[in-house]
């Protein structure tokens, strides 16, 4: 076998050794580093959460971890700092998150490597053990998802892995703590594996011609990256090494260029691992077919698609739309609020408070109470709360992976990848979060183009129930306002694509393991969102009610209606629903909530109802999406997106009711 011998008694006691001197040093150290490492959807962050005690949202899909997150862990008397890195399949890297992983890890020289894995897929991710053996740091396997593994009837023989891998190898499953704390032993007592897991030949030759042989292990991985075409290595090694020419030229002859030395190099080590596991997991049972059938099922056009259309109806529509922005939202505004919060709170501040200025700030027309409060608990967090339960529900199945691979065709005409679905679809939820997580796109053109689409044609939960409850008045008008969305998203991202120089992003995603969503994972990242919820977006709407007040009390939002109010009534609408556009740029949903209360007084009929409900969707973006734009993207992008938003909304507001009325027949 190419792995070397284990099991030899001047190894054994060499480890043994150095295990007992790293224990008694282990109080008078400073404090060590653990970097959890691994493919998306493998549990890194479950894991970083049983490690550390912090929890940080845990998703079935690329972009939880954008960022390093780290936190301190109380490992006896010396604190140990854990580091969550984003997911990677491969030091080669593609994706930024990847990069960012990469670059964590090749620059953690002092850092013990714990390489979190499923433990169902070991053919998948021993390749990248591998190039982390190669770096020569200390390093641990943990196998995690032994449950599903087990249940699968697909455990691999975690000691007959060790024993070929010469670095400790750990079974856990984070959900529930099994074997956390044996890896956390195991990770303190980790050392430098032994010499053996370097390049594979010939590949190794050329490496080591870069590196110049003898600059250690790290330089023949950059080497490495560098001949198989890496953007970040090659252009640097190349002018750095005189013979870069002469070695180019050979890797053209041996390999094919840098494209033949990644694809080759790349196979050699799956041969190796595949050799690895020979006699370490068992043969696949019926479970891996089961799990085939439904794979095939969802990402076939001809069932999928279908599904995707049951899901939107019963999970959005249904829970969402008509749970959360119905039954919800009308117990929580008109009992809670209605009969006693507001009555009881207007009457005390009226009574206690003399200034009518203040009176007007806590409980007046634009109050904290009655505005602030009111649309973020009352009309807002019912349907945020909704949207984000069903999400979790989604994310811990595992089927957003398999959307996003479904929809990866159709993406390709408006310039993405079936990976920006993430966004998209979490846009439903808040905007501004989705906006945030476009970074994990793989290229600038994409995120640009992701960014746009989410300000001008993506509701977020609360817009889209509150436009649901407005819409529900006029029979049809759901319709309209669906079909519409959908040609101007796919109209819009069809332009940009072709306006926005670049090539078609390629999607790189892996699909984790289908189930049944566990209750448990899907309340705590609920949980955890919603108090995002309350720490990040509940104080907007308290600020924004005490902007509104203040124009109210200056006169300066008077003066803004009244320039919006030609804009309106261009488009056939009152000019009493100018206000409600004005207030849509400090929420989104302020205005849909505004252009509910028209609604609610018979102020529009359905086609002013549909106009509205399309021009206040299409409407610009919310001034925390705006800054969150310009952080992301630049400030000339954000005031670009802000200006396409508003043209297109009253343009095609304008189109729709002036059709509804001309054809339809619709007042």
């Amino acid at each position: 076998m190419f792995y070397p011998a284990r099991g030899s008694p001047s190894v054994e006691a060499a480890a043994e050794s150095h295990d007992e001197r790293l224990g008694r040093e282990l109080k008078h150290a400073r404090p060590a580093r653990w970097l959890l490492v691994g493919a998306p959807n493998v549990g890194k962050s479950a894991l970083f959460n049983r490690l550390t005690n912090l929890y940080v949202t845990v998703s079935n899909y690329p972009g939880t971890s954008v960022e390093l997150t780290s936190a301190l862990r109380s490992d006896g008397d010396r604190p140990v700092e854990v580091v969550d890195t984003p997911g990677l399949y491969s030091l080669l890297a593609v994706t930024e998150d990847e990069r960012v992983a990469r670059r964590a890890v090749l620059d953690a020289s002092d850092a013990t490597i714990i390489h979190v894995v499923d433990a169902s897929h070991l053919e998948r991710a021993l390749p990248l053990t591998l190039q982390l053996l190669a770096l020569q740091r200390p390093l641990v396997l943990a196998c995690n998802l032994m449950d599903e593994a087990e249940a699968r009837g697909a455990a691999p023989d975690l000691a007959a892995l060790e024993e070929r891998l010469g670095i400790p190898v750990v079974g856990t499953v984070a959900t529930t703590g099994r074997g956390v704390d044996d890896l956390a032993r195991r990770a303190a007592l980790a050392h430098t594996p032994v010499d053996g897991w370097g390049l594979p030949e010939p590949y190794a030759a050329l490496a080591r011609r870069v590196a110049h042989e003898g600059e250690g292990a790290r330089a023949l991985i950059e080497a490495e990256l560098a001949l198989a075409g890496d953007p970040e290595f090659e252009p640097q090694l190349a002018a750095e090494c005189g013979a870069w020419p002469e070695i180019a030229n050979e890797r053209e002859r041996q390999h094919g260029g840098p494209e033949g030395y990644a694809v080759g190099l790349a196979t050699s080590r799956r041969r190796m691992a595949l050799a690895l596991l020979d006699g370490v997991i068992p043969s696949a049972g019926i479970n891996a077919r089961d799990q085939k059938r439904l794979d095939n099922l969802l990402l076939s056009p001809w069932t999928g698609i279908p599904l995707i259309a049951l899901v939107l109806y019963l999970a959005f529509y249904q829970f969402v739309g008509r749970f959360g922005a119905g039954t919800a939202v009308d117990w929580i505004e008109g009992v809670l609020f209605g009969r006693w919060i507001e009555p009881a709170s207007e009457a005390a501040v009226r009574s206690l408070v003399p200034w009518e200025a203040v009176q007007d700030l806590l409980v007046g027309p634009y109050g904290l109470l009655p505005l602030g409060v009111r649309y973020a608990v009352a009309i807002v967090l019912p349907i945020v709360g909704a949207f984000f339960l069903v999400f979790a529900a989604l994310e811990d199945s595992g089927y957003l992976p398999r959307l996003a691979l479904l929809l990866d065709r159709a993406f390709k005409a408006i310039g993405l990848s079936g990976r920006a679905v993430i966004p998209l679809v979490l846009g439903f939820g808040c905007n501004t979060m989705a906006t945030l997580v476009t970074r994990t796109l793989e290229t600038r053109r994409e995120r640009v183009i992701t960014t746009l689409l989410l300000a001008l044609a993506i509701p977020c939960s609360a817009q889209l129930g509150v436009v649901l409850g407005i819409l529900s008045i006029a029979p049809g008008a759901v319709m309209i306002w669906m079909a519409v969305m959908l040609a101007v998203f796919l109209g819009v991202g069809w332009f940009a694509a072709r306006l926005l120089p670049g090539e078609p992003p390629v999607l790189h995603m892996e699909l984790p393991r289908l189930r049944l969503p566990r209750p448990g994972n899907v309340l705590v990242k609920t949980g955890t969102r919603m108090r995002w919820y309350f720490a990040e977006i509940f104080p907007l709407f308290l600020l924004a009610s005490v902007l509104l007040w203040f124009g109210d009390l200056t006169g300066l939002l008077q003066a803004a209606t009244r320039l919006l109010e030609p804009a309106v009534e261009a488009i056939s609408l009152p000019a009493a629903a100018a206000p409600a556009f004005l207030y849509g740029f400090f929420r989104r949903d302020f205005g849909a909530a505004g252009l509910y209360d028209l609604a609610g007084q018979g102020a529009l009929g359905p086609a002013a109802l549909t106009t509205a409900a399309v021009t206040i969707t299409l409407f610009v973006p919310c001034v925390a999406q705006f800054l969150v734009m310009r952080k992301e993207r630049g400030l000339s992008v954000a005031v670009t997106v802000l200006v396409v938003a508003t043209t297109v909304a009253f343009a095609v507001g304008g189109a729709v009711g002036w059709t509804l009325r001309a054809v339809g027949g619709w007042q």
